[in-house]
């Protein structure tokens, strides 16, 4: 077997390709349920950058290894251990810590995978998806013909709610935040495009002939949750799961009260907690199936091997990507 490598972090920090590296391990003996998988491909989420910096709402023990999701190949299996057979494409456990040439999982965690469908894709599966498909379908009663409005449209999970809402019949607006962005979300499928600011509520009105928007999906909190709430129909939902300005959501009296706009919240990690697992492994799978199909679809910047981990950390860490950073471990 080839030199075995995990991208390992003892410590974080403001800069998160400083605080992480990579080391070599010893090939695990595995006990009675355990799975040896090669990592084929991880992706490095924001969530994964701001556990390096210490500012994620989850953060594991220390020492850790970094990434939150992955697919990988069943290579051997534990003694007396039933779940997928070797050579089987695996979807891995939430949080395992992906970002490693080779994993240990409880075998009866692996999700089977179609072996046709693109690794790099299935890679993405376990956070952006579900999280997309989660707020299409479990805040409001959308029908077929309904609007939705989101902000960070170009984002991992704005790109897959603009192809699953096109899936479902639902027409979108797509806020971003700068106008070099809009063409790559109106290639895939998104129905109306604009870059966020001034008069936005009017000119949603002006795009979509006044149609009443039932939901509304904020990644970026502070003004620009104001700004999407003034664009929704009375008696509307927004919700909130992330906040790239970095301040708390700002909802006017005017909106809450005077309007009947409803704030809440998302956290895909509480929903993993919470949902019993034959509801999340339905999810999964109908996700998968629908990337295997090429309905869904991810840009990808760039791929690195485990060992060039600091410069991948670093290429996700940057502003102004056109796709996903990946790790695409080497195998011999």
């Amino acid at each position: 077997m080839t030199t075995l490598l995990k991208a390992q972090y003892d410590s974080r920090g403001p800069v998160p390709q400083d605080v992480i590296r990579a080391v070599p391990f010893e090939a695990p003996v595995l006990a009675q349920g355990e799975a040896l998988v090669a990592v084929l491909a991880a992706p490095i989420n924001p969530s994964d950058v701001l556990t390096l910096t210490g500012q994620y709402g989850i953060l594991p023990p220390l020492p850790a290894i970094g990434g939150s999701e992955g697919v990988g190949r069943v290579v051997a299996l534990g003694p007396d251990t039933a779940g997928p057979a070797v050579g089987q494409t695996v979807l891995l456990p939430p949080g395992l810590g992906t970002w490693a040439s080779h994993v240990v999982a409880p075998a009866a965690r692996l999700l089977p995978l179609p072996g046709e469908a693109d690794p790099a894709q299935l890679s993405m599966l376990t956070v952006n998806p579900p999280t997309a498909s989660l707020l299409l379908s479990d805040f409001a009663e959308l029908q077929p013909g309904d609007w939705v409005i989101q902000n960070s449209a170009n984002s991992g999970v704005g790109g897959y709610l603009v192809q699953l809402a096109r899936l479902r019949g639902l027409r979108t607006v797509n806020i971003v935040r700068r106008e070099s962005a809009v063409e790559g979300v109106r290639a895939l499928g998104g129905d109306v495009v604009l870059v966020d600011g001034e008069h936005l509520a009017e000119r949603v009105k002006d795009a979509t002939q006044g149609a009443p928007i039932k939901l509304g999906i904020d990644a970026v909190a502070g003004a620009a949750t104001r700004r999407l709430a003034a664009c929704l129909a009375e008696g509307a939902t927004l919700v909130n799961y992330g906040a790239l300005s970095g301040e708390p959501c700002a909802v006017s009296t005017r909106e809450l009260v005077f309007r009947d706009i409803t704030l809440k919240g998302f956290w895909l990690a509480r929903w993993f907690r919470q949902a019993p697992l034959g509801q999340q492994l339905t999810l999964l799978t109908e996700l998968a199936g629908q990337i295997a199909a090429g309905h869904l679809h991810a840009p990808i910047q760039a791929t690195y091997d485990v060992s060039r981990i600091q410069e991948a950390v670093a290429a996700a860490a940057a502003g102004e990507r056109q796709g996903k950073i990946l790790i695409v471990p080497t195998h011999g």
